[in-house]
């Protein structure tokens, strides 16, 4: 019996295949972007002090549905940026996420001191060389969707284009996938891409088990700061949020006022 994600991934993979015969690989290679950006480190972005934020460009879910009907990507992307996000995660998938590749490539044109993260479903070749055409400087590779092999070749493809990965597990048998030489971001997502489900202590339990070598992201579900604090207590370096801010009339402003939040609770904890 098939779950969401194994859903998503057959569409994508069909989706895949019609893009492959529209735009061959050598056309995306003379995309101006292709050659003309030079990626931005997520893994830089990353190592400020305190905790970092990457701040989501996200206008639908299969989990919630709509999300935010005034939509209007890059002028969001801007409200980050100007609110210090350490980097922008833009959905580029089309059927459940309403998102786009011409989002990504729109937000590159209008922000372009702020890593740009590709977040997707990637389980082929072609999709990493899709981001590197339409300006994205990270992909995101969920461990679920892939074997290790799959996983460790798709990193090593990212890596020789100059892009960074942002390795996405859910469960402490995605662990075991990994190859932590090659790993330097992990994300833990705290909603089962299974059942959608959410539990915000999942990052906590499986950062346990990760090399302190290893930048950590938590990701889903987080909207409080008392939790922001407690995570970055923990060691955590960055938190990945969408629907919180999604939802706010100014999506920026909301990520600032999140930030002084967590702030003024670390002061009063330590006083």
């Amino acid at each position: 019996m098939s779950n969401i994600l194994d859903d998503i991934i057959a569409d994508t993979r069909d989706l895949i295949a019609r893009r492959k015969r529209n735009t061959p690989i050598a056309e995306l290679e003379d995309r101006p972007l292709y050659n003309d950006h030079d990626p931005l480190s997520l893994v830089e972005a990353l190592q400020q002090r305190g905790m970092s934020f990457i701040a989501e460009v996200k206008k639908a879910s299969p989990s919630k549905g709509l999300i935010r009907d005034s939509f209007h990507p890059a002028q969001i992307a801007q409200s980050y940026a100007a609110n210090e996000a350490a980097a922008i995660s833009v959905l580029t998938e089309p059927t459940r996420f309403e998102g786009s590749l011409e989002s990504l490539s729109w937000i590159r044109a209008h922000v372009e001191d702020v890593p740009l993260l590709r977040k997707d479903f990637i389980v082929d070749p072609y999709q990493v060389e899709e981001a590197k055409a339409f300006g994205a400087d990270a992909i995101l590779l969920i461990a679920t969707a892939l074997d290790a092999n799959q996983l460790a070749d798709l990193h090593a493809q990212a890596t020789a284009l100059g892009l960074s990965c942002l390795v996405e597990v859910y469960s402490e048998e995605d662990l075991e996938k990994i190859n932590w030489e090659q790993v330097s971001v992990l994300g833990v997502n705290n909603r089962n891409l299974k059942t959608f489900q959410v539990d915000i202590e999942n990052s906590l339990r499986i950062f346990e088990q990760v090399p302190r070598s290893v930048g950590r992201v938590a990701e889903s579900g987080l909207s409080d700061p008392e939790t922001l604090v407690r995570l970055r207590q923990a060691g955590v370096n960055g938190v990945l949020i969408g629907e919180y801010f999604m939802r706010a009339d100014d999506p920026g402003a909301a990520l600032a006022d999140l930030r002084d939040q967590a702030k003024q609770i670390a002061v009063q904890q330590a006083t």
